[in-house]
This record gives C-alpha cells, structure tokens and sequence, in this order.
C-alpha cells in the first residue's frame, strides 16, 4: 500500500470536528502497525506514485523504485481546490484535507480569535462549528445562495443557516473573496468580498470543493470522465486495475456519479475485494452521508439531487427535521437532522425496495418504521 502522507492509514471526517476540539492523533488511525504487519500488508508511507504503466503492469515511485502487480487498486482520492486569487499562498491561509493541515490549524487556532471560512459546505460549516465551540469569532462567505447548496435541500439549508446564526456565527451568502490582504511579513488579516467590504481575520480556511487525482490514471491511459471511469466491478478501461473512493465516476442505475463519501470509498473497496476474491457483483449500495455541526446532526440516505418534489416535517419544539425527496412520485432519498431513527429506518426503506411511492408514506403519515415493516414482510 502506498501512500504519499507520511504515517499509517487514518481517518479523515474528524479532522474539521472532533480532532480540532481535542487533538489526539493516535484515535484516528484504523488500525495500529501490528495489524499491518500481522496480516502481511506492507505499508509505503511518504511514497508518492510517479507513474503507472499498465502494460508492464509496475507502478515507479518519484524514488525511482519499480513494483510490480497482479492487479492495481487506485484510491487516489481528491484535492482541495485551488482559488486564483491574491494572497491566497499566505501563511495563516489553509485547506482542510490531512492530518497535517489539521494540526496546524489546531496550533494556530490557539492563537486567533477572528476566522473567515471561504465555503458553506460541510467542510467549512463542521470546522465553523468547531471553532465557534472554541470561543472563536467565524465569518462564513459563501459564494451560493444558500448553505450546502450541491448536497442538501432548500429546507436543511435554511435549517442550517439559522442554526449558525444563533450561535452567532456571521455568515455571507451570495459573496465571494476577491482578494486576501496581507501584512508587511506576509501574512493575512483580511479578505475583500465581492460587496466591497473587508472582513478581518487571524485565519482563513478554503473550503471551496474538491477536484479528482486523476492524474496517474490519465498518464496511464485510462477513461476520465469526470474522475476515474469505472464499471459496475469498479474495474478501470485497463483489465488490471480497478478504482474506489472519491476519485472515481462509476454508473448506479441510469446516471454516472462521483461521489464524495465515506461509505461509497469502503462499499467499493469491498465491492473490488469480493471480486478479486472470486465474488463478481456489481457495485448498487445506497449512499449515505452525514454532518456534525455543533449540536446538530444531519443524515442523509439516496441523493436528494435526484428529487423533483420535497416534503419536509419539523419539529420546532425539538429542532428535528426530516426532508424526504420523491423522483415521478417514488421516494429516492430522506435527509433528517437530529432525527437518528429515522435515518436509519430510511436506509432499510430505500435498500429494501425500490417501490416506495409518495402514497404510502401518505398513508402512513410518513412513519418511515412503519413503512418499512410493511416492505420487509414476506
């Protein structure tokens, strides 16, 4: 297994919630090196792949070292996406994607009490929460109209955001960053916006999306398109090497998709283990997603981008909030905040069955337990 990061395997979702408020390294790793070494998997940490060859089946590292495979596995993942403005190459400017950008985001978040977050993804809205818990003042400036705009619903957007303003975290929509302002040393303590003001800040976080490593595939002669092009097996237009996570296109039902979540990375890896172990099944999980932000919790199952009518039920009473989205009257996807049973009620529903229209949630007053009993019976 290789690696360009130096360590071994870790996990990366804590990194804008829980590591920031608490550090602790150590609690991210799946698994310790005895295990590695135990089941015979060797570990190339702080190796970088420079090419792929997949006629003589080796892949060189930037060492200059060549290994040879039966079979390759490219995870290459994604990268924070770079903005083409002034100042961004500052000092106390960052993106969140490694251990090593969190931590030192953690060193200088000791020492900074104002934080613009350029980005009202996940990303950025985790690490807002995180910082707002650490007694920081954050500035969100989001370049949308509303908050997640790309994954969620109107209603979990306008959710969010009021939630973020009631901690009394400021946050801009329908602005963008068009230049960070520097210091004599160099280091920023401004952004102007689109509007014409200056927001001042002791640390800016990108957090404006992601592009796909595809560079490797692409020298190697592989289909792009949109990520890593892969098939049904995850296998790549080259017969020996396959492609999982978030680098990867791949078709589910009648679309192509690339997905950025844990669970689609392991279900697909999984999917390419079975295969390589004699088991052939085309790669149909459900997607499912989730968010910690501060107090709130969101979850999602199916891709709401693929609904054409909304029904949202909240409670004010206890801040919960379920959104469920129909495609021609069948329900495709449910996001729920605070709502844990549900979530996963929606994840059996929709695993379940295909065939869960509009009506019968009517007819159950959109009990999820409920409905799922009745797809689950014999």
């Amino acid at each position: 297994m290789f690696g360009d990061e130096a360590g071994l395997p870790y996990q990366r979702p804590p990194l804008s919630k829980t590591f920031l408020k608490e550090g602790h390294p150590e609690r991210l790793l799946f698994r310790n090196a005895d295990f590695f070494a135990a089941n015979g998997i060797e570990i190339q940490s702080n190796t970088p792949i420079a090419s792929v060859s997949p006629s003589e089946r080796s892949v060189t590292t930037e060492r200059g070292n060549t290994y040879h495979f039966d079979h390759l596995v490219l995870a290459t993942g994604t990268r924070n996406r770079q903005l083409p403005i002034p100042g961004f190459n500052a000092p106390n400017v960052f993106g969140m994607r490694t251990l090593e950008d969190a931590s030192r985001i953690r060193d200088r978040l000791e020492m900074t009490s104002e934080i613009v977050v350029i980005g009202g993804g996940f990303i950025g809205l985790e690490f807002t929460a995180a910082a707002k818990q650490l007694g920081k003042k954050p500035t969100v400036v989001e370049a949308q109209d509303r908050l997640m705009a790309r994954a969620v619903s109107e209603p979990v957007s306008e959710f969010f955001l009021a939630a973020h303003r009631r901690n009394g975290v400021d946050i801009r929509l329908r602005q963008t960053v068009l230049a960070v302002e520097t210091d004599s040393s160099g280091n920023a303590f401004a952004v102007r916006l689109s509007t014409g003001e200056r927001v001042f800040s002791d640390l800016i976080l990108v957090a404006a999306g992601v592009v796909p490593n595809c560079e490797l595939a692409y020298a190697a002669g592989l289909k792009i398109e949109n990520g890593i092009a892969v098939d049904r097996t995850m296998l790549t237009s080259a017969p020996n090497i396959s492609a999982v996570g978030d680098c990867v296109s791949f078709p589910l039902g009648d679309r192509r998709l690339r997905l950025e979540s844990v669970q689609n990375a392991a279900d697909q890896a999984r999917c390419v283990a079975r295969r390589l172990t004699g088991a052939v099944e085309p790669y149909d999980k459900l997607p499912w997603f989730w968010s910690d932000q501060g107090a709130d919790k969101l979850q999602i199952a199916g891709l709401i981008e693929h609904a054409d009518k909304l029904v949202a039920k909240r409670d004010d009473e206890t801040g919960r909030l379920t959104v469920f989205g129909f495609s021609a009257e069948r329900l495709c996807a449910v996001e729920t905040v605070n709502r844990p049973g549900d979530h996963m009620a929606a994840r059996k529903v929709l695993s379940a069955s295909d065939g869960i229209m509009l009506a019968d949630l009517e007819a159950s007053h959109y009990r999820l337990k409920e409905v799922f009993r009745t797809v689950a019976r014999p």
